[in-house]
């Protein structure tokens, strides 16, 4: 039991990083790391409504019908997100100021939305909590070092301590921010690699999390061609 919680934490660090393996939620992590505060501030945030959305759903996955599951997660996911953002302009003003705009759009998250229907709707409550857990501090792993790296090498401060002298302006610019979020994605799926996680590959609908719950489940999978050159 006990490997079966560490396995759910462990994943969203590395081998299931949803940044750098799943290469989810990149548009707020490219736009908000252009600091160290930035990235972990957001990454702090996310992770609160990854837990707090991740346990809603689980307690009520067997209330929620099917066919209106999306939307109710979206209004689960955006309650928490509001109060969030409530916490973050009354105690940190500055980070709120900082992310603007992405605070608040955490709620269409593909991380917190994706999690919530691949994890949450199909597993108890505490085991919930760990993936949420997981993957928030896997995103704000990324965050950090995304935001760390651009700060130091882009205005040569970090935390607002000047580091360096001479900064290179272009990484805390958008060409600087994919280069970064290139470099890190190439390191995570070499430690992946070495720890002998690939990336799973699915065939037809068998992988997908909403498998079962659209049209698209009743369609036969593609056939291969047989040996001897039938069909030809």
């Amino acid at each position: 039991m006990n490997q079966k919680y560490t396995q759910t934490f462990t994943k969203g660090i590395i081998t299931e990083n949803p940044v750098l393996r799943l290469c989810l939620g990149t548009c707020p992590s490219l736009a908000v790391t252009t600091s160290l505060a930035n990235g972990i501030g957001m990454g702090a945030a996310a992770t609160l409504v990854l837990i707090c959305s991740n346990v809603a759903v689980s307690l009520l996955r067997k209330v929620i019908p099917a066919k209106v599951r999306i939307p109710a997660y979206i209004t689960i996911i955006a309650g928490f997100v509001t109060i969030v953002q409530m916490l973050v302009q009354a105690f940190l003003p500055a980070i709120n100021e900082s992310l603007g705009i992405f605070l608040p759009l955490i709620v269409v998250n593909c991380i917190i939305l994706g999690r919530a229907e691949a994890f949450a709707s199909k597993n108890p409550v505490l085991l919930s909590a760990v993936d949420g857990l997981g993957m928030g501090v896997g995103f704000t792993l990324a965050l950090t070092l995304m935001g760390g790296i651009r700060e130091l090498l882009g205005a040569g401060t970090l935390l607002g301590m000047s580091v360096i002298q001479e900064p290179m302006l272009i990484f805390i610019m958008a060409p600087g921010g994919f280069f970064v979020f290139g470099m890190l994605i190439a390191a995570a799926n070499a430690i992946a690699q070495k720890m002998g996680k690939k990336p799973v590959k699915s065939v037809g609908c068998d992988g997908c999390p909403n498998h079962g719950n659209c049209s698209g489940c009743d369609q036969p999978a593609p056939q291969e061609n047989q040996a001897g050159g039938e069909g030809q």
